[in-house]
């Protein structure tokens, strides 16, 4: 069970300031839980050969550590965020990102996205919609490519207990479009049939195992609250019964120093848009 002085050093952490709830769980995606998909994002750029010649916009970037990687292999690249607090992360890494305006365009106001289309386009946000891979593919020129990703199979991915108590607080019956299972894109064809509805072909992908480590329960709560898909749960259940039921999904994975970490496996796809 976990402790009542753990819980509640977490727990503090959960303002009653919107603002700073927005803050402090954006610094925390990018300090703790970005990384754990740094695996994802280098083997889509190895396999699709990511380089001087490709022009790369993130969709969902969030605060854009996918963006320096591609950069530092010496790709232009460019972001959309629609979380002000993380679009900020990201600027102040030198990054250009913009925010999703109305209908998903990007706005081009202070910091404007540079070029209206690209070679390449990713939506690594988890988990994706038909809605943001079809304004995705609107960015993508003739021949180019849009790569979308998703947890694996949830029996390959030990996450899948801990993000099993969001599931508890969706209402009954029809699925929430709110709090959408992450593991439905990554089924297979899952992937394959956002790109085909987005007008793309799908040409091929692949599977990478993304471990979550953390150095205790409290960066581990942190992180994964970080990561949006906790929201609706916070809401409905409180953030102390929540962090309560996290730490407990976590303990099985606490390892004898204190650290938490949890072998998992994401999947990618990618496609084309036929020449017109």
């Amino acid at each position: 069970m976990a402790s009542a002085q753990m819980i509640g050093s977490t727990v503090d952490r959960v303002r009653t300031d919107p603002t700073a709830v927005r803050r402090g769980r954006a610094r925390d995606w990018a300090e703790i839980q970005e990384r754990m998909l740094v695996p994802l994002y280098l083997d889509v750029y190895r396999r699709l050969e990511v380089g001087a010649a490709t022009s790369l916009l993130g969709v969902g970037c969030r605060s854009g550590l996918a963006l320096l990687l591609a950069e530092g292999r010496g790709a232009q690249v460019a972001g959309v965020e629609a979380d002000g607090e993380l679009r900020e992360l990201a600027r102040a890494r030198g990054l250009q990102v913009g925010s999703a305006g109305a209908g998903g365009a990007v706005a081009r106001s202070a910091h404007p996205v540079p070029r209206p289309a690209h070679s390449l386009v990713t939506v690594f946000e988890q988990p994706p919609t038909p809605g943001a891979v079809a304004r995705a593919a609107e960015r993508v020129l003739p021949g180019g490519q849009l790569v979308v990703a998703a947890w694996g199979p949830a029996e390959h991915c030990e996450s899948a207990a801990v993000l099993a108590v969001a599931g508890r607080y969706a209402p009954s019956g029809a699925p929430d479009p709110f709090a959408p299972d992450p593991f439905a894109a990554g089924a297979p064809g899952g992937l394959e049939s956002l790109l085909a509805a987005a007008g793309t072909r799908p040409v091929g992908g692949g599977t990478v195992g993304c471990p979550f480590a953390y150095a205790g329960l409290d960066s581990a709560v942190r992180g994964l609250l970080s990561t949006g898909l906790f929201d609706r749960a916070e809401r409905a259940a409180g953030p102390t019964l929540l962090v309560k039921e996290l730490e407990e999904a976590l303990h099985p994975y606490l390892r004898p120093d204190g650290s938490v970490r949890m072998a998992n496996v994401f999947r990618w796809a990618v496609g084309t848009r036929p020449r017109s």
